[in-house]
């Protein structure tokens, strides 16, 4: 595992803080939360275009369920 070092304001700190004491885990947990999230989602013109086909073919789509 690799660990990064990072400068952020302490008004952002406190409010880190606040919200994992709130989800009853730590800072560093919900940061790699927060990362492995934004990495995992798909990328914005692969998810526009999956939402387009699904739109298209909605009819068809609830048809064949």
């Amino acid at each position: 595992m690799t660990t990064i070092t990072l400068d952020i304001p302490e008004e952002r700190l406190r409010l880190l803080v606040e919200r994992a004491k709130g989800l009853g885990i730590t800072p560093e947990d919900l940061i790699q939360l927060s990362i492995a999230d934004l990495v995992r989602r798909p990328d914005p013109e692969v998810q526009h275009a999956i939402t387009s086909v699904i739109q298209k073919h909605r009819d068809l789509y609830q048809r064949l369920a």
